[in-house]
């Protein structure tokens, strides 16, 4: 691991300022950033625009409109990666009408080398494609396409660390902070390692001064993420845990709730949990990937713990917060699994009753371990143990809901719900969305909501 260097940032900042100049102060050039994927490339794409609109260039929501467009993309599963490909290929009718609009492909499908290669030979009308590494050259590549030719930087290099780069963050009150980069955990299943590199965390000062930073802006809430925050600081050469860390971030005036994700089980501490529990900041919500309930998948998957030890932390968890709200990912189908692996599982969500679970059926990464695995089950037998678990599993999730109703739950509103535009939405500390009537007003606002109707996946109610 290395940090770059302020030299380095500062040659990124020239290329910045010569796109700048390069520009016709006389028309409005325009970028339009799509983002598949995690919050990690949510957080990656606020950085990207904010190197855009320092090189003059303001944000549109649509192709048409922009001078430049950029994929900012997601290797995780197949379908977001045939989505990526879809778009790409949509655009080639732009390109022929408008030349001049560069088109650019970033993010974690790029450091995959059979995905960067295919983008090169089979879509020519792509101008840039580079890969997380490169995230930070971003000006340096876009004024090399400007000014020559088509631009591939997708070499894997050792894990890095970059401070420096300009935010344009989406509006308060939640503002994303990344903690950390990279795994180290290699999951037989997981792209993850492979795409961003090895584990390696952001100084504690650093990520301190960013949340004074959002905080001053008006931010309320602040999500800090991580591929496996609990291991964050392990190889920090005084090490700092990651509780410790939290226990600072909660010392910041002004922001008033604390989130965080992915922990991995296999590194969740005592001293973590006693932080959640202590902490009023620190919001009673923890998503603790199982990602299969049985112990033969989970060696297979080297998820390194069983069964028994995930369980015995959601008990000392249970315990310690009786009011924890939990949430989890599951696989369905990973190669090997049987039924019986798969009633592992259920038992599992019917043990611990998780408020919320991501399910995915198991999409083959290439370059994994896992990739050459043999399946036992069929597509079908997979896609009927997938739709048994989200029946399991909204039933669940009722049921914990139906617990609110009546009750008179605080809310931070971040912004106009998405099903009812006369409604807002925000979520409580247990990490519900609730949606209510209101108007923007309240936007970043702690509202007291009573709860009148629970749904499945979310909360209504009348603000007192």
């Amino acid at each position: 691991m290395r940090n770059i260097s302020r030299e380095e940032m500062d040659i990124q900042k020239e290329y910045i300022d010569k796109i700048y100049n390069m520009q016709d102060k006389s028309k409005i050039k325009r970028a339009f950033v799509e983002t598949y994927g995690c919050a990690q490339n949510n957080s990656d794409s606020e950085r990207l625009k904010g190197m855009l609109e320092s090189m003059g260039y303001e944000m549109c929501d649509n192709t048409e409109d922009a001078d430049i467009i950029l994929f900012n993309t997601c290797a995780v599963r197949e379908n977001a990666e045939l989505k990526v490909f879809g778009n790409i290929g949509a655009l080639k009718h732009l390109k022929r009408r408008k030349p001049s609009v560069i088109i650019g492909v970033c993010g974690c499908m790029m450091q995959q080398q059979h995905i960067s290669d295919t983008i090169k030979t089979k879509y020519t009308h792509v101008d840039i494609v580079f890969g997380t590494h490169a995230l930070y050259r971003f000006p340096e590549i876009l004024y090399r396409a400007l000014t020559d030719n088509r631009v591939f930087d997708t070499e894997n290099e050792d894990g890095a660390i970059f401070e420096g780069i300009p935010y344009k963050r989406n509006d308060p009150p939640v503002a994303n902070i990344p903690i950390m980069y990279g795994c180290n955990n290699f999951c037989t299943y997981c792209i993850v390692p492979y795409v961003r590199g090895r584990e390696r965390s952001r100084s504690v000062e650093n990520i301190i001064n960013e949340v004074k930073e959002v905080a001053s802006l008006g931010y309320k809430e602040v999500m800090l993420l991580g591929q496996n925050v609990n291991s964050y600081g392990n190889y920090f050469d005084e090490k700092v845990s990651f509780a410790e860390l939290l226990r600072e971030v909660c010392k910041v005036d002004g922001i008033e709730r604390i989130r965080f994700m992915t922990s991995h089980p296999k590194d969740i501490s005592d001293e973590l949990i006693d932080v959640i529990a202590e902490e009023k900041k620190v919001c009673k919500q923890l998503h603790l990937p199982i990602q299969a309930g049985s112990d033969r998948i989970l060696k297979s998957m080297n998820r390194s713990y069983t069964k028994e030890k995930y369980l015995n932390i959601i008990n000392k968890v249970k315990t310690k917060i009786p009011n924890i709200s939990l949430s989890t990912d599951i696989i369905v189908g990973f190669p090997g699994e049987t039924n019986e692996d798969f009633e592992e599982t259920i038992k599992v969500l019917k043990e611990v009753e998780y408020d919320l679970v991501f399910s995915f059926i198991y999409s083959k990464r290439v370059g994994t371990p896992a990739a050459v695995m043999d399946d036992v089950l069929s597509d079908e037998e997979k896609h009927r143990n997938f739709d048994r678990l989200l029946e399991v599993q909204n039933e669940i999730s009722k049921k914990k809901n139906d617990a609110y109703f009546g009750r008179t739950e605080k809310i931070l509103v971040e912004g106009v719900s998405k099903t009812n535009p006369d409604f807002m939405s925000g979520r409580t500390d247990s990490g519900k969305i609730v949606n209510f009537p209101g108007d923007t007003s309240l936007t970043g606002k702690f509202v007291d909501v009573k709860i009148t109707e629970t749904k499945t996946w979310s909360l209504c109610g009348e603000m007192i």
